[in-house]
């Protein structure tokens, strides 16, 4: 009987190391080409992201995102021993469908539509390279992205109206005199308004995102994740309606609403710290945390070596399914670039203000109104119009947003008491107000492809009052409803004549 020698059985696994790496090497670079040329082509998706991370407190936890499923990753790589990528060219018609989910979104002005399209041709590259195998057995860390989105802010609205009616539930069970309306809720020791702040979105979006990662790590079975995930989106929804009632029935003990609500968010993420706490403990008794089968008892490998001709294919039919539908839209808009122009608006005044005689305003006691029209060129798509009117009104989650309907156009509002101003927006289309809906965005999508139903034409409305330094939460809230009020009635004087905004906003998307 004959032995190898030490030399050659290092040999031998040297070449096999090497071989190995060749098998590797190639898919991994050609998949980081895609993904680099993907990340140039959605530049505009993956900014938009960026940007309401670093803006909106509800959203700061996606810096952690990718960090985190990184490190799903590294902790899976054991799986990937004896693994060798086997490209699935088929994969690239999710990139086509993802391409066609992009391009209603882009026609509808949803961009969270548009960046989850963006990510789900980003997958599809991925598993079309690498193949299903390896991507089943990286599942866990490449779903975990999907938190990359920040998804969820068209939440808000409902999750208030939540909140108040949670508010309102306890302190009638608690015999606390109150009177509500709407947002605003009325006791002895003051007034509360839900804002958009108080809405638990942060809460909720942030739960989800760490209820993902438990479920991932402490169970293995489909049905526990599961529940894991209805309870990271049940509970911070009741824990945030319980945290508003606790301020307010705080600020009727303490007899004052202001001292009540001085810090409430800090408190209410104390308080939703210790509810995670309590949630996860209360999941270990269940957890599952047997580790994984080693790599020498994985099941053997049964992918065939990958050959260029189908890695190419892979790659080049996910990138032109994913870049079409970007291209189509800059064809589609090619007449449409111009940027929308903006012109002073004169207002009727109401009564108890004045127009100004040196400058386009109106002067209503110490706050001066204002007002502008934005005219977009024909074609310009819907996504255009959100934009700007974002742009707008400004994102400030210290502001109070507000909506109202006047003249059959509904106008959104953000009040922002710190800086005395308070600024409406609606929206006109083809000599019609323009609402926000799906079903209308669908009308001005299919107007926009035909070329016809006029243009879309922004009034802006802006109230500057003198800022509410150092006031108190119960003095902001009456310097609000006293600007809404204002807003109200310059709106109403509006509607008189064929010279009134609304008119001439109406006339102007009307025009060709």
């Amino acid at each position: 009987m004959s032995l190898a020698s030490p030399h050659a059985t290092a040999g031998a696994h040297r070449a096999r190391s090497d071989s190995k790496r060749q098998e590797w090497s190639w898919p991994l670079l050609v998949l980081s080409t895609g993904l680099l040329i993907l990340g140039l082509v959605f530049n505009e998706e993956i900014s938009a992201a960026v940007a309401t991370w670093e803006r909106s407190t509800a959203y700061n936890h996606c810096w952690l995102v990718l960090p985190i499923a990184v490190w799903l990753g590294w902790t899976r790589r054991h799986r990937l021993v004896g693994q060798v990528p086997s490209p699935a060219p088929v994969a690239a018609l999710g990139a086509l469908g993802a391409g066609m989910v992009w391009l209603v979104a882009e026609r509808l002005g949803i961009m969270e539509g548009r960046q989850f399209a963006a990510l789900a041709v980003m997958l599809s590259l991925v598993l079309a390279v690498l193949g299903w195998r390896i991507s089943k057995m990286m599942a866990a860390p490449l779903g975990y992205l999907i938190f990359l989105v920040p998804f969820g802010e068209f939440l808000v609205p409902t999750l208030q109206i939540v909140t108040a009616w949670m508010i309102v539930i306890g302190l009638t069970a608690l015999g606390i005199p109150h009177y509500a309306d709407a947002l605003y809720i009325e006791i002895a020791a003051g007034v509360f308004l839900v804002a958009e702040a108080c809405a638990g979105l942060r809460f909720i979006i942030a739960s989800l995102a760490f209820g993902a990662l438990y479920a991932i790590v402490m169970f293995r079975t489909p049905g526990r994740r599961l529940v894991v995930m209805l309870l990271a989106l049940a509970v911070p929804v009741l824990a945030n309606g319980l945290r508003a009632l606790g301020i307010v029935v705080l600020g009727h003990y303490l007899g004052s609403a202001e001292a009540a609500a001085a810090d409430h968010l800090i408190y209410g993420w104390a308080f939703f710290a210790m509810v995670l706490v309590l949630l996860t403990l209360a999941g270990l008794p269940f957890r599952q945390d047997t580790p994984e089968p080693s790599a020498d008892r994985a099941s053997p490998l049964t992918a065939k070596p990958w050959r260029a001709g189908a890695l190419g294919l892979a790659a080049g039919v996910t990138l032109a399914f994913g870049m079409a539908t970007p291209g189509l839209v800059l064809a589609l808009d090619h007449a449409a670039v111009a940027a929308p122009s903006s012109s002073p608006a004169l207002l009727t005044p109401p009564p108890g203000c004045v127009a100004a005689t040196d400058e386009v305003a109106l002067h209503c006691a110490s706050i001066k109104v204002t007002a502008r029209l934005v005219l977009f060129a024909a074609g310009s798509d819907w996504s255009a119009v959100v934009a700007e009117r974002r742009r707008q009104t400004g994102q400030h989650e210290a502001a109070v947003t507000f909506s109202m309907l006047q003249g059959g156009a509904q106008w959104q509002g953000l009040d922002v008491s710190d800086s005395g101003a308070t600024v409406a927006v609606a929206a006109w289309h083809g000599g019609q107000a323009a609402s926000d809906g799906l079903r209308a965005r669908a009308a001005r999508a299919w107007n926009n492809l035909t070329g016809t139903g006029g243009r879309s034409v922004l009034a802006i409305v802006t109230l500057q009052g003198p800022p509410a330094i150092n006031h108190g939460a119960e003095q902001g809230l009456v310097a609000h409803q006293q600007s809404r009020m204002l807003v109200l009635r310059v709106l109403a004087a509006q509607l008189e004549g064929a010279e009134g905004l609304t008119a001439r906003a109406a006339a102007l998307s009307n025009a060709p």
